[in-house]
C-alpha cells in the first residue's frame, strides 16, 4: 500500500484517490464551488493546508467521500503520485 503526503502530516492511500485538482482553475466553475460548499456542510472537507490551499484531492474510502485541501500545487501532488507509481492513465 502506498500513500501520498498532502501536508500537515496528512496522508491518503493511493487506492482512495479519485482525482487531484487545481483549486484556482476548478473553483471558477459554479458547479465545483457548489460541490465544495456541499462537501464542507456535510463535514467531508479536511484541511491539510497550513496556508491558503492551492489544490484539493478527492478521495473515497469505504463508501465515504473526503475532500482534502492542500497547500501544494496540484502538479506537485500529481508528479509525486506518478513517481511512486500510484496513479496511472489506466
Amino acid at each position: 500500500m502506498k500513500y501520498l503526503h498532502l501536508g500537515k502530516g496528512t496522508l491518503v492511500r493511493d487506492d482512495e484517490i479519485l482525482g487531484i485538482f487545481d483549486l484556482d482553475i476548478t473553483s471558477q466553475s459554479h458547479l465545483t464551488r457548489k460541490f465544495l460548499s456541499m462537501a464542507e456542510k456535510a463535514g467531508q472537507v479536511v484541511n491539510a493546508a497550513e496556508d491558503l490551499p492551492k489544490s484539493f484531492v478527492l478521495c473515497r474510502r469505504d463508501g465515504q467521500t473526503r475532500v482534502y485541501l492542500s497547500q501544494m500545487a496540484s502538479s506537485t501532488l500529481l508528479r509525486r503520485a506518478e513517481e511512486r507509481g500510484q496513479l496511472s492513465d489506466s
